[in-house]
């Protein structure tokens, strides 16, 4: 575990000695900030003291676009410059390279989402808010967050080629994030509920309005988990080859 955090701590590093932590952590603000409080349904005049409209934006478009310009130089970096396999001469496992990148990505998530609760602060202040939807909200972008996060490593994994990597990353992605839905409302009965159980939305939609449900947890932690062991195994690959 202790490599993990090494890992993680030289990643999150790199990442605000290159700017892309600053630039990141501004346009997120910059955007989630604009659209939530001026543009579309503006709170000021909808006149309600929620976060709805914020979570909506994003959960669906904000990390969607962001996250994989992070996770696709993760490994795709690594492999081209050959440094993945001086981290393997150190006695470090590659589920810890893995899981060491993912902590990285995820904390700096973290840190962004939490630059945005001075909106809550306000709107706390202003009037009546519902804590438990905005506490539900919240923990679901961190879940949703992840999913994505290892979606993107898997795919910085499977190429040294950072614009491969993140295409790959979108389009899985939207596969999640879109093409089930679509889907979904194709079909009725038992496949209906297959094909929108396997999208992201109806359980980001329900966290977010503050139902906590185990099903939910499982699902987010089960497409998490898959991501990161897809990746694990491809790492894995070059050992097979020696």
């Amino acid at each position: 575990m202790k490599s993990t955090w090494v890992i993680a701590k030289r990643e999150l590093g790199a990442y605000f000695d290159s700017l892309i932590a600053y630039v990141l952590i501004i346009l997120f603000l910059g955007l989630s900030g604009i659209f939530t409080w001026f543009f579309v349904r503006p709170i000021f005049l909808v006149n309600q003291a929620n976060l709805q409209f914020f979570f909506g934006f994003i959960a669906y478009w904000a990390l969607f676009l962001f996250i994989p310009t992070i996770t696709m130089r993760v490994l795709a970096e690594e492999k081209k410059a050959g440094t993945i396999e001086l981290l393997s001469t150190k006695a470090i496992t590659d589920w810890e390279i893995v899981l060491g990148k993912f902590l990285s990505c995820l904390i700096l998530i973290l840190i962004s989402l939490a630059c945005t609760l001075p909106y809550y602060i306000t709107l706390s202040m202003l009037g009546d808010i519902d804590h438990g939807a905005v506490l539900g909200g919240y923990f679901g972008l961190v879940l949703l967050s992840a999913s994505y996060i290892s979606i993107g490593i898997f795919a910085s994994s499977i190429s040294n080629n950072q614009i491969v990597a993140i295409l790959v990353a979108l389009l899985i992605s939207i596969l999640f994030h879109f093409i089930f839905d679509v889907i979904s409302n194709s079909f009725r009965g038992t496949l209906g509920q297959v094909f929108n159980y396997l999208g992201f939305s109806s359980h980001y939609e329900s966290l977010s309005r503050g139902v906590i449900d185990s099903r939910d947890i499982i699902y987010f932690g089960s497409i998490i988990f898959i991501g990161l062991l897809f990746a694990q195994a491809v790492l894995s690959k070059r050992n097979w080859k020696d």
